[in-house]
């Protein structure tokens, strides 16, 4: 495959920057009112429009159009992991959600989390700019390291994560305990080198494995459908909010990374239909097909792909869901040398990505299973991109961001951000504490008895982490309006 040509991999003029970026109605500066052409045009070499850029000043190539989203989101859509967390929407075994408010819960929350999601991607589509860099326009240059400094750190681990997951998916197809660093290798190997290729390894997503995925996952659906699906939770609601949250929090954790691939888009409209529809079909069914498999292992987790086997060719069927889980790794892979390159913006990615590919190999070897307060931390990771997505996208369509934002690498520091942000993180930890350590815990247990605060079943902390910050900025609004203009 071609790669991109030497223009892309010479050093950074002395002043990195990112693309040039539209306005939030959609105009790229300097273009004539109502123009809907990209504001980020390549003017690059034919050879080079056919891969990403190696270094962040250079401007991306726009091929990206509605059905390579919509297939790379089908993909990142479906997952072994949303297979086995099926249980966490259904609930505790004795206290079962009932199947209706299951898929109710389901569809609504891959939808409300999935909409955040399309509206990352449409800001990355008009802006040019990876998901890190953007964080320059609502933060300045220098705050928006403590971001993708956390974004390093969450991509890093559930790399690691979807590796074990691939191992364990393969020695669960071959029938067997052993070889499992063979597995991890050929994983680590096969993800470090789609990201080389990152919008060829996209074109072959659409072209050949969302069809192969679709396949599966009919063929499971009608297998596992046939042996009909029992409601142990039959009528019970009770939860409802509760699973709708889970199911935000699994679409939203994808939205610190949407604009990487779509500031590869043709149009702003294509990346976010292309990935609203994509990601909440393939959720959705994903989980739905998780439920009916758990519910046919008697709510055990741990049995679930024992439903999956138990249909005739099973196997062939769930090997390939094994193996197009590495576009999970790749995402992650990929994601974390674009967050560096937010702080490194003139080292080739490929140079990253290799290294960070060898790097989650070799930490997958060496780890068998995640602690508790591993996934806790993940989450604790998790709560602070909510609120701060909250902050982006009021800011972008209605702040500083409506007459353009200065994605340079010397933009200013804008603080008074920062105040909305931390107003939404604590309200989403008030609602629901993440168990990363004891008095971590006691200290939003002792805010909540402080203010009277008791959470209530509606309450949930998703929501909540994104309306207390996006009005918070919305207030801020005429304050923050103008110095955004002065600082581009």
């Amino acid at each position: 495959m071609p790669s991109a040509s030497s223009s892309s991999s010479s050093g950074a003029p002395a002043s990195a920057h990112v693309p040039p970026q539209q306005d939030a109605a959609g105009t790229a500066p300097g273009s004539p009112e109502g123009s809907t052409a990209p504001a980020a045009t390549a003017v690059l070499e034919p050879a080079a429009r056919t891969e990403a850029p190696l270094v962040l000043d250079t401007e991306p190539p726009r091929t990206l159009g509605f059905r390579d989203h919509f297939a790379l989101w089908m993909n990142l859509g479906v997952s072994l992991i949303g297979f086995t967390t099926a249980a966490t929407v259904l609930g505790a075994k004795g206290s079962e959600l009932s199947l209706a408010a299951a898929v109710t819960a389901i569809v609504a929350g891959t939808a409300v989390g999935t909409a955040m999601l399309g509206v990352a991607a449409l800001i990355g589509a008009r802006t040019g700019a990876p998901a890190m860099a953007n964080l320059r326009g609502l933060f300045g240059t220098r705050l928006s390291y403590v971001p993708t400094v956390l974004n390093i750190v969450q991509c890093i681990g559930w790399g690691v994560y979807e590796l074990l997951t691939i191992a364990l998916g393969a020695q669960t197809v071959v029938g067997t305990e052993g070889y499992r660093w063979v597995f991890v290798v050929l994983a680590g190997a096969v993800t470090t080198a789609l990201t080389i290729w990152p919008l060829g390894a996209i074109a072959v997503l659409r072209r050949f494995v969302a069809v192969a995925v679709a396949v599966a996952m009919v063929y499971f659906t009608v297998q596992l459908g046939r042996h009909g699906v029992p409601d142990p939770g039959a009528g019970n609601w009770h939860g409802f909010l509760r699973a709708t949250d889970a199911m935000i929090a699994v679409s939203i954790s994808f939205v610190p990374l949407a604009a990487d691939y779509t500031r590869h888009s043709r149009t702003p409209r294509a990346a976010f239909w292309g990935s609203f529809s994509g990601y909440t079909m393939a959720q959705v069914w994903c989980y739905v097909l998780g439920l009916m498999a758990l519910l046919q292992a008697d709510g055990d987790p741990a049995r679930i792909f024992d439903s999956f086997l138990g249909v005739w060719a099973g196997w062939l069927f769930l090997l390939v869901l094994v193996l197009r889980e590495t576009d999970q790794s790749f995402a992650n892979v990929y994601s974390t040398a674009m967050s560096i390159h937010n702080l490194l913006p003139r080292v080739d990615r490929r140079v990253l990505t290799g290294g960070i590919g060898v790097l989650i190999t070799v930490l997958a070897l060496q780890i068998t299973e995640f602690t508790d307060s591993y996934y806790a931390f993940l989450g604790l990771i998790g709560s602070v991109f909510v609120p701060m997505f909250a902050v982006l996208a009021v800011d972008y369509f209605l702040g500083a961001g409506r007459r353009g934002w200065d994605l340079s690498a010397d933009a200013p520091s804008r603080w008074l951000m920062l105040l909305p942000w931390a107003l939404g993180f604590a309200a989403y930890q008030l609602i629901a504490p993440t168990a990363v350590a004891g008095w971590w815990t006691d200290l939003w247990t002792s805010a909540q008895e402080a203010l009277h605060f008791t959470p209530q079943e509606w309450t949930s902390a998703s929501l909540f982490g994104f309306l207390v910050p996006a009005l918070a900025t919305w207030a801020l609004t005429p304050l923050t309006r103008g110095r955004g203009a002065e600082a581009r």
